[in-house]
């Protein structure tokens, strides 16, 4: 047996694969509830009901689907053209660390000018941040995977350094922290009396961007040029280092917004435990959005009802957390099959 390549699979061959693995992955979900010894249907209907049953439970799972949105995208864009970002976490810290620098009161500027200089200065260090194991791949062959994976450690200690040393909030407590931006630093709610921001806007408004950018601009044609045979780009005279470099700079720049976002939307401080993981998590999401902006947006709102239903769950049924982590993990591999034979069938060698 071999996998032949589809030229223009129908309408039922792309729809038809991602419907089953969706309802595989529901009953991997119900079967994981029961071999935790809780009731198979009942604990998918208490994740549903968690992450979606009132509204409270909305806006958390639309503030938690906000930097994974961010992650995302910032995957889907580098993987789309062939840039193995596995850095987005880094990027994410980059981008809170600059906010919480530049916004808990060194520039005195009102509200409507401070918040648009934070993003843009957490935008061009995420940017910095991925533009560099880009430019080592271009210049000295290194491999990205292997930089951007390491990167994301170097700062999350220099985050823990800077904790416990010159940013550390004198009045904090505990759990070492910076601290608080100002007022003029944080984000609106979109609705009085409950925690979701203006970061889960600016997070559709970026997809929204992303998809434009990808189709129906020059750069998005280069860099998905690049991503489906760089060699064939570059006989095409597609100049792929600044590409590449264009890509890294946009990949960053939206990992870096999910730091901005979670600090001056959600946190108000930076702490170490900012991210429960956002960066990685992200790479899942775009997995399962087919690296498709508007998908990203999506497949972030099922990871993120997944993990707070899972929450409200576990406290319900008395079953673990990390039924959530398996589910995901399972609705990845379902669904990268699924992709799999919409485009290619199966023929006898």
């Amino acid at each position: 047996m071999r996998l032949e390549p589809i030229a223009a699979p129908g309408f039922a061959r792309r729809v038809l694969p991602p419907l089953v693995a969706l309802g595989a992955t529901t009953l991997a979900g119900a079967a994981l509830a029961r071999f935790a010894g809780a009731d198979a249907f009942a604990a998918l209907g208490l994740i549903a009901k968690g992450a979606l049953g009132t509204k409270f439970a909305l806006m958390e799972t639309l503030n938690r689907a906000t930097p994974l949105i961010f992650a995302g995208l910032s995957v889907a864009v580098a993987f789309r053209a062939r840039l193995w970002n596995i850095g987005a976490e880094a990027q994410l810290y980059a981008g809170a660390l600059v906010t919480v620098l530049l916004g808990t009161g060194i520039l005195p500027l009102p509200s409507p000018l401070l918040i648009p200089v934070l993003a843009l200065a957490a935008i061009l260090a995420g940017a910095v941040l991925l533009i560099v194991p880009a430019m080592l791949k271009l210049r000295l062959g290194v491999d990205e995977v292997v930089t951007t994976l390491l990167v994301n450690f170097i700062m999350l200690l220099i985050v823990s350094m800077l904790l416990e040393g010159p940013l550390k909030d004198p009045m904090g407590m505990g759990w070492p922290k910076s601290a608080p931006l100002v007022h003029e630093a944080r984000l609106p709610r979109i609705l009085p009396g409950l925690r979701l921001h203006w970061g889960f806007g600016l997070a559709v408004i970026a997809a929204f961007a992303v998809w434009i950018i990808d189709r129906r601009t020059v750069a998005g044609f280069e860099m998905r040029a690049v991503g489906a045979g760089e060699a064939a780009a570059r006989f095409a005279g597609i100049r792929v280092p600044r590409v590449v470099l264009r890509t890294a700079a946009l990949s960053g720049g939206l990992a870096a917004l999910a730091g901005f976002s979670e600090v001056a939307g959600l946190k108000g401080n930076l702490t170490l435990d900012l991210s429960p993981g956002y960066g990685y998590t992200g790479i899942v999401v775009a997995m399962l959005a087919a690296l498709n902006p508007f998908g990203v947006v999506l497949a972030a709102l099922f990871v993120a009802a997944v993990f707070v239903g899972a929450d409200s769950m576990s406290r319900a049924a008395g079953v673990p957390t990390y039924i959530a982590d398996m589910l995901l993990a399972f609705a990845l591999l379902a669904m990268v099959l699924a992709l799999t034979m919409t485009r290619y069938r199966l023929r006898r060698a």
